[in-house]
């Protein structure tokens, strides 16, 4: 399901959620033009704000752009916990789900996705982008902590949680980049997640 990329109209927020309206028309031109190709004063049009609205709640176009990665972070996060608890029932089912909902996270807001991987040369870079990152990340550890026999170190399960990270993240840029010519329908695409899980995970 694709998202929507039409922002709300004026009169369609309320004067004090003008930043959450601002934020949301950002992520629109981001999904439209790229991080880089539109100007807050167009943003603010777009909102059908006066071209100093945004100054009140950001100090420039960095800031209103990375609060877009950092919304971004959150609903994927979100999803993937959603994700991996609505598929409990079988060993591998959530771990599956995971692979999934990144990589239909990536197609559904692939401006956003590519936001959130690019903002910064490095996360270390960004405290509160690295630490909102974690929190995707330890959903994984959590799972295949799960999986794993009782007791196995976190090293271990650091490195079975960074091999699925690996194949995933690879995959979804394969795929939002039109690389991918495996081109395979949704069914073969779960099945390939089986697989690489079932791979990555086996003792």
């Amino acid at each position: 399901m694709e998202q929507d990329t039409k922002p709300a109209g004026r009169g369609q927020y309320h004067h004090g959620d003008l930043r959450a309206h601002l934020v949301e028309t950002v992520r629109v031109l981001v999904e439209e033009k790229g991080a880089d190709g539109f100007s807050i004063s167009e943003a603010a049009r777009r909102a059908g704000v006066s071209s100093a609205a945004p100054y009140k709640h950001f100090h420039d176009r960095n800031e209103i752009v990375r609060a877009v990665a950092l919304a971004g972070i959150d609903r994927m996060r979100d999803q993937m916990d959603a994700a991996a608890l609505g598929a409990r029932g079988t060993v591998l089912g959530p771990i599956t789900a995971l692979g999934t909902c990144y990589s239909n996270f990536a197609r559904t807001e692939p401006g956003v996705f590519r936001l959130m991987f690019g903002l910064t040369d490095s996360h270390e870079g960004d405290q509160e982008i690295k630490e909102r990152g974690d929190a995707c990340a330890e959903i994984v550890r959590r799972e295949v902590r799960l999986v794993l026999p009782k007791g196995t170190d976190e090293q271990e399960i650091s490195r079975r949680a960074h091999m699925l990270h690996m194949f995933v993240h690879g995959h979804a840029f394969l795929e939002i980049d039109g690389k991918n010519d495996l081109d395979l329908t949704p069914e073969q695409e779960h099945a390939l997640m089986v697989d690489i899980s079932d791979r990555i995970m086996r003792d």
